[in-house]
């Protein structure tokens, strides 16, 4: 299935999941771990608490879908202390697929002096 990327929303549950889960344990922990309903074609992302195994679970209308990824090194997610379940946009998941912990970044705007002092 292929998803119109303004409009999917993601949801990572915040803590380390069994990675032994398959359709049925991942919807019963979106539906009461996270308080969702796994029905209504939003993504849900599960890590393993070693932060290297990676489950989406989705539903396309005919059934649930379960995408998985499991990294050779490094860790999807460094630190759990600072993971919460939260919703985020497609581009973070991308960039969590990708090993990558997405961070909100404040634009800055210059300032004329900083334009005179060339920063």
């Amino acid at each position: 299935m292929f998803f119109a990327e303004a409009q999917i929303r993601v949801h990572l549950f915040g803590q380390p999941a069994d990675m032994r889960k398959s359709f049925d344990g991942l919807q019963a922990l979106a539906r009461h771990a996270m308080g969702a309903d796994p029905l209504d074609g939003a993504l849900y992302v599960f890590v393993n608490r070693r932060g290297s195994q990676l489950k989406c679970l989705y539903f396309d209308r005919s059934g649930f879908c379960i995408w998985a990824k499991r990294l050779e090194s490094g860790r999807f997610i460094s630190d759990w202390r600072a993971v919460r379940t939260r919703q985020m946009d497609w581009t973070g998941l991308k960039l969590l697929l990708e090993g990558l912990e997405g961070k909100r970044v404040r634009k800055r705007f210059a300032l004329p002096s900083d334009i005179a002092k060339g920063l």
